[in-house]
């Protein structure tokens, strides 16, 4: 039987990621002194920089589904990258990286790719507020290692699914605040769950309900 194919570029470019052990071209890469580490370009010119934060998120999942692979399920791939600022009360969204520490070829209900750590941006040194990233799933918020603390980088992270569900991730991991979860409804953040001081190690979310 002949794959589709969307389903035959998705798996091509799986083998593409999944070999590459050096910068995959101008947009993002590994770092050259550090291969577990990705740097991204700045600032992606398909995401319009905004002085509200919520705008750049806004438009971050149509621009993403439309890269390659990223509505393919369980043959699809995630896509990571960051939002950050250059110190002006500006904020920009880096290129989107599907590069991660290892890619499996084929099915699999598991994916992951590494957000990046630096932010290649010729206009200044950017100071990097959230991370992102996609799933090629519908429904799919976050997993368990989204939420857990050892995982958190960042003040925010920020996750999406092929419907375009968004969640946010206020992780609070270096204090004792409990951990925030909201889902983005008619452009506002609605709270749904939180992560107890005692819950981070291990992101068990206690649901909540705000009206």
């Amino acid at each position: 039987m002949r794959l589709p194919q969307r389903l035959r570029d998705g798996l091509a470019l799986c083998a593409l990621v999944s070999g590459c052990a050096s910068p995959a071209g101008n947009d993002y890469g590994f770092a050259d002194d550090d291969s577990k580490r990705v740097w991204a370009r700045g600032p992606w010119e398909r995401i319009r920089p905004s002085e509200d934060i919520d705008d750049v998120i806004d438009q971050l999942c149509p621009a993403i589904m439309t890269l390659p692979a990223a509505t393919l399920g369980d043959y699809g791939l995630e896509y990571c990258g960051v939002i950050y600022s250059l110190g002006q009360g500006i904020y920009s969204a880096s290129n989107p990286s599907p590069l991660a520490q290892r890619v499996q070829v084929g099915a699999s209900r598991r994916k992951s790719c590494k957000p990046p750590m630096e932010v290649r941006d010729p206009r200044g040194r950017a100071s990097v507020v959230a991370d992102y990233h996609s799933h090629p799933w519908f429904p799919s918020s976050f997993s368990t290692e989204d939420r857990r603390s050892d995982t958190q980088w960042y003040s925010i992270r920020i996750q999406f699914d092929t419907h375009c569900i968004i969640h946010k991730l206020v992780p609070h991991a270096d204090d004792d605040l409990p951990g925030e979860v909201y889902v983005r409804e008619a452009r506002r953040w609605k709270r749904v769950g939180s992560i107890l001081p005692q819950d981070k190690a291990s992101g068990r979310i206690t649901a909540m309900d705000e009206p």
